[in-house]
């Protein structure tokens, strides 16, 4: 910003189309710290927002200049029409007052407390004296302190308007947390473990189940070896009585049934 000691004089004008950059920079320096600090977010709102404000007839824009820089802007507005207007006509209407809307009053953080506010309000008192108008109306955060002292000192004083107010409410989660299960009263018995038995060569492996067989019984003894143990182990013929041949092991099941028991061989005169 150009700081030349002949840039002492603060002038104003009307705010052309080519004005509309370099104003919304302007603003939006100004503005910066105060929008982080209310609730209701303060102007400008966006910048098409203050395109379409330009382009209204009902609204004036001035700036305040030293030199070619911008250390000052206002907006007014003369009815209470507008997507920005919060207020009502009727409060007004009731208590005879034709007011001006002061919907802007910003100033160059460098140039506060040099008279250029001053300077703004005076100009928008001789635009409400011009236009018939019987006061000043505008918008103050409540926690603007310097703000409102410096309104204060000026005649300015509080309407019935309304203030934001909250409640602490004590905060509970939505969702449950984790919770562990129970364990289960009635657990399931476990499968018995089948044996695997791996087939031969050539032959593709499978496995069998294999049950537990207990000792096979002893064949049933026939005549001929009821002689022979009374002859001491030889038939009537003088040859000795065949013996009882060892159980056979038993292969691979080819059906998942128990093994069958082995049977006893035929002896060897019931062979002849």
């Amino acid at each position: 910003m150009t700081t030349s000691k002949r840039a002492t004089v603060v002038s104003v004008r009307r705010m052309h189309r080519r004005d509309i950059n370099r104003a919304w920079d302007f603003l939006k320096l100004v503005f910066r710290g105060v929008n982080q600090k209310t609730v209701e977010y303060q102007r400008p709102r966006s910048k098409v927002r203050f395109v379409e404000v330009y382009d209204d007839e009902g609204v004036d824009q001035l700036l305040f200049e030293v030199g070619s820089d911008i250390v000052g802007y206002a907006e007014c507005s003369y009815s209470t029409s507008g997507a920005d207007n919060w207020m009502n006509p009727r409060y007004f209407d009731k208590r005879g007052m034709r007011p001006l809307f002061v919907d802007e009053l910003a100033v160059h953080p460098l140039y506060q407390g040099k008279g250029v506010g001053g300077f703004m309000l005076e100009q928008l008192q001789q635009i409400a004296r011009a236009r018939g108008c019987t006061h000043l109306v505008l918008e103050v955060a409540q926690n603007n302190k310097a703000a409102l002292t410096w309104y204060h000192k000026r005649n300015f004083y509080r309407l019935d308007a309304a203030i934001f107010m909250a409640q602490k409410v004590p905060v509970e989660p939505e969702l449950l947390p984790a919770r562990p299960l129970k364990p289960s009263r009635h657990a399931e018995p476990s499968a018995p473990a089948a044996k695997i038995v791996k087939g031969s060569k050539g032959a593709s492996a499978k496995a069998t189940l294999i049950a537990p067989v207990g000792p096979a019984e002893d064949a049933p003894k026939t005549k001929t070896t009821q002689r022979a143990a009374k002859n001491g182990g030889k038939t009537s013929d003088g040859k000795s009585a065949p013996k009882k041949p060892a159980a056979k092991k038993s292969g691979p099941a080819k059906r998942s049934s128990a093994v069958k028991k082995a049977a006893a061989p035929k002896s060897a005169g019931e062979t002849e």
